[in-house]
């Protein structure tokens, strides 16, 4: 008996011990073995990263689930028998799996993107042209690590938002919005509680450049305020909201009544084009006080100094909380630099942004 406790006791002792150096367990999913081959081969020169196993389409596919319980799935979109993203959406419902698509960076492949970042995937990167697989490849290692440390929740999970105000009056002042990593999800749930006569909303989103149009349209359909792709020079008007387009330019906020869109070349900031922080101080210099600045779910520190400076200059600072971020980073990187005055669970913000810039609200702003 003294043996037999000896040994549970033992047994538990090991079970608590922390687990160091564990590698992160890669199922690779895609229709073409060529595909499968240089997805295996460009992961497995990580080592942190193990490929174990890869299905040709969704059926093989659950099964290597169930037998392998991979930390992370790379997943096709156009495969036979059933498309990565009914099968996506499968996964979320039933088995939350942190997911990067690998996906043809067409106009319908930007879609299918959109939509499958929308149900949950984490990223998506786009399948290479002949020759260059290794340069596009190279960077796939980096999506993985950060979708294995990605909070995945599952699809339909009830998210109780409060209400915002039915009788909603802008006060004329204009919201700045950053997010990346788990952005897709977090800016659809907050916009879609935008009223239709929402303040001028401006919002880099870290995105591939043809993927911003598709995410734009995508929002329209779903939001009552207007979504649209950023363009030079489009004045900011109450009811309208502004995407960043992707990849070439940084949006940043010009003019000085009305205040207009201006997209510029030049190079990335903070690691980015376009830039959370470019757009913020933007806004803390041209705008002031009269700015909302919100920063959401991200990989990394843009946006964090930028937030920082609408703050100094008045403005009202609102960050997305741990506990409902896919990836703390961005707004981590702000509280701590104390950027953020509140912080809220994503249910919460929609409510915050608009008791701040509603002219019929009462007490603290944004509280």
């Amino acid at each position: 008996m003294r043996r037999g406790a000896a040994c549970f006791v033992n047994f538990y002792a090991y079970q608590k011990q922390p687990v160091v150096n564990m590698s992160i367990r890669v199922l690779v999913v895609d229709d073409s073995p060529i595909m499968r081959g240089l997805i295996s081969r460009a992961l497995d020169q990580d080592p942190d990263i193990d490929v174990v196993g890869t299905a040709g389409d969704p059926y093989e596919a659950r099964q290597a689930i169930k037998s392998l319980n991979p930390d992370v799935i790379t997943l096709d979109v156009e495969m036979p028998r059933m498309n990565g993203i009914e099968f996506l959406e499968k996964i979320m419902r039933l088995r939350p799996t942190p997911v990067v698509m690998v996906s043809t960076l067409t106009h319908k492949g930007a879609t299918a993107a959109i939509k499958a970042m929308s149900l949950g995937a984490i990223d998506c990167l786009g399948k290479p042209d002949r020759g260059n697989a290794r340069e596009v490849f190279a960077k796939l290692p980096g999506l993985v690590k950060v979708a294995s440390r990605a909070k995945v929740r599952p699809l339909g999970e009830a998210r109780p938002s409060e209400a915002c105000s039915d009788t909603f009056e802008p006060n004329e002042k204009i919201v700045a919005i950053g997010a990346s990593t788990g952005g897709v999800e977090a800016l659809t749930d907050v916009l879609s509680g935008f009223p239709e006569n929402c303040p001028p909303t401006v919002i880099v989103q870290h995105m591939p450049a043809l993927f911003t149009c598709s995410f734009a349209k995508r929002l329209d359909s779903l939001c009552a305020a207007k979504v649209e792709e950023a363009v030079d020079g489009a004045p900011l008007e109450v009811g309208r909201v502004y995407i960043a387009p992707g990849g070439a330019t940084h949006l940043s906020i010009g003019g000085a009544g009305p205040f207009l869109c201006r997209l510029r070349a030049d190079s990335l900031v903070s690691g980015h084009r376009p830039s959370v922080d470019v757009l913020f101080n933007s806004v803390a210099e041209k705008i002031g006080r009269r700015a909302v600045g919100v920063i959401l779910t991200g990989m990394g520190k843009d946006g964090a100094a930028g937030l920082l400076a609408i703050r100094e200059s008045g403005a009202v600072t609102i960050g997305q909380d741990e506990g409902s971020s896919v990836i703390y980073g961005m707004p981590r990187a702000a509280f701590e630099m104390k950027a953020v005055q509140r912080q809220y669970p994503l249910s919460r913000v929609t409510p915050a942004i608009m008791r701040a810039c509603d002219r019929n609200a009462k007490g603290e702003a944004a509280a």
